[in-house]
């Protein structure tokens, strides 16, 4: 495909390259030692979380170059950028996870700001850690051209005591270190050799999620989310991915053309499928919120429900993102879920062809015990609920996936910060059969939600795991497993009844029926309304001030800005 194939008066990057009055815009590329021809091609950002923070993002820079190389193949001039990443798990149960969710926004305004600065036509964006997945996608759907996401590939197994281990296996380590399970030196052992390469956390944790939810979304070229991110096939789909997008240029094929509620509706259903992480339910309300499309958690929920569970995969199964892949990728995911009638196979995709279209020639293997067909599935509804009641007017979440027992019932010990509660944990500072209440953590209190996944880790490394419940206004990692209870929402920073609990109160969780209560009386719990008052928070200042002031409830994504809704101009028809 040629340059001439493109008709640059119709797009962003005539505004910096065409006419005598840009001379001096010129003057830059050239510059930078690109020749006329590749001036009046168009502009192409190329945008990776390379950092080296973590595993999850080494290998993403490796991945651009391959996809600049597509973008010059199909007739692009590819520049590339990088944006910031946090990353969980070092973030994780210490003040650093409060800039977790943070980083989702400030990903997705950092590509809008470049984007909109340099007037690029179009975009490739390359994720490995869990917030930026969303925070890339949310930028393609905000500013509406033609747009690619790759995902950067997961880690590669560890093996210790010949079995396969994951960084969750470390957090559970701790637990069990903390009641006399597991020795310094097996400790050790195992953080030495649970993460062996480059790539993001390989159970179908956060990562591995918006992963799937990528092909399934329509964003990603199918099979593009499964190579581990030290195989060399993840360079071919680099490149394919920038073929790919010049052909959507030539199209004016738009993420909001692919993007649509049915769209939504398939990505809700891997996730359930796959029993992924709880964090996608507060990441499609905020992608959809991008288009103006009203798809809040209870209609995640809903979705959730209708689903069976169908991923035998960590951290409530057996196996992790590799093993997927060597079955056949998510196509063999996607294809069992429109063979059982759960997908809607004539959304648009990338590709340029529809979901139907891709997983046409694709063959479901039954050669293999990862993914059972909906026919079978593990359990007939899906791996992630949703939650309402009396403790919960907004909603909450939960992921049941490997459960045995779906109900809860037992007393409140309530801690106003996530220390506080890790630190009677690790002190086994409570009673079995409990309700740990984690609150002042949501988007607004804590600032920024932070994940819990230390405190539920050591539950179950202390062998309590499935005696306890937990529940907070802030968030799980999608590594946690057990009766944990997430997103609970209004939080209690803004007054939500979670704020109004006090120990030894009933809490009554029923995933089944998908309820969330407090059992004290609405007289009570309005005296108690009368006296409460909001601890005072130290973030006065920073990112952290301004996010609070901004951020809105978890049941329409935690997010900062008015959305697609009160879009006037899109960046795409500048």
């Amino acid at each position: 495909m040629s340059a001439r194939s493109f008709d640059k008066s119709k797009l962003p990057s005539r505004h910096v390259t065409v006419g005598p009055a840009r001379a001096p815009h010129r003057s830059y590329y050239y510059a930078m030692g690109l020749t006329e021809e590749q001036i009046n091609r168009p502009f192409v950002g190329v945008v990776s979380c390379w950092n080296e923070a973590a595993p999850c993002n080494i290998a993403l820079m490796r991945q651009a170059q391959a996809a600049k190389a597509g973008v010059d193949e199909g007739g692009g001039t590819p520049r590339e950028f990088c944006t910031i990443t946090v990353t969980d798990g070092i973030a994780m149960g210490h003040q650093g996870m409060k800039s977790s969710l943070v980083s989702r926004d400030v990903i997705a305004d950092s590509i809008e700001l470049t984007m909109r600065g340099h007037c690029y036509d179009a975009m490739v964006g390359i994720a490995g850690c869990d917030k930026s997945l969303p925070g890339i996608m949310m930028s393609m759907l905000r500013l509406n051209v033609p747009s690619v996401f790759m995902y950067g590939g997961s880690i590669l197994p560890g093996t210790y005591k010949g079995r396969d281990v994951t960084v969750q296996d470390v957090f559970e380590g701790v637990g069990m270190h903390s009641a006399g399970r597991m020795s310094d030196e097996d400790l050790h052992d195992l953080e030495c050799v649970a993460c062996p390469s480059a790539g993001s956390c390989g159970g179908q944790f956060t990562a591995n999620t918006m992963a799937c939810v990528s092909e399934a979304i329509g964003l990603a070229l199918p099979g593009s989310a499964g190579a581990p991110a030290p195989y060399e096939s993840r360079d071919h789909y680099g490149v394919e991915s920038g073929k790919a997008l010049m052909r959507l240029v030539a199209e004016n094929l738009r993420p909001r053309d692919i993007c649509t509620r049915e769209a939504f509706e398939n990505a809700a259903t891997i996730v359930a499928a796959t029993g992924g992480s709880t964090n996608a339910a507060l990441h499609l309300p905020a992608m959809a919120h991008e288009v103006g499309i009203e798809f809040d958690l209870f209609d995640v929920a809903k979705v959730f429900r209708r689903t069976p569970y169908i991923a035998d995969l960590k951290p409530g199964g057996k196996y992790i993102a590799k093993d997927v892949y060597d079955i056949g990728g998510v196509p063999q995911i996607l294809k069992a879920l429109l063979e059982g009638g759960m997908l809607h196979g004539d959304c648009m995709t990338v590709s340029g062809k529809s979901m139907g279209d891709n997983l046409e020639d694709v063959k479901f293997n039954t050669e293999q015990r990862v993914i059972y067909p909906v026919s079978n599935p593990i359990t007939p509804t899906g791996g992630v609920v949703g939650l309402r009641g009396s403790l919960a007017p907004e909603g909450a979440i939960v992921k049941v996936a490997g459960m045995q027992n779906l109900k809860f019932r037992g007393p409140a010990r309530c801690f106003d910060c996530e220390e506080d509660a890790f630190e009677a944990v690790e002190s086994r500072k409570y009673e079995e059969g409990e309700v740990i209440v984690i609150r002042y953590e949501g988007p607004r209190g804590g600032p920024g939600m932070r994940e819990m996944l230390s405190t539920t880790a050591a539950l179950y490394g202390q062998g309590v795991g499935d005696k306890m419940a937990l529940i907070t206004d802030g968030r799980f990692s999608g590594a946690t497993r057990g009766f944990c209870i997430g997103h609970v929402g209004p939080e209690a920073a803004v007054g939500g009844p979670i704020g109004l609990v006090r120990d030894g109160d009933i809490i009554s969780i029923d995933a089944e029926a998908g309820t969330l209560d407090l059992e004290v009386d609405a007289e009570e719990l309005e005296r108690r309304r009368k006296d409460w008052t909001l601890p005072d928070n130290p973030y006065q200042s920073g990112v952290l001030r301004k996010y609070a002031e901004q951020v809105g409830p978890a049941r329409y994504g935690a997010v900062t800005h008015a959305g697609g809704k009160a879009e006037v101009t899109c960046y795409a028809d500048i």
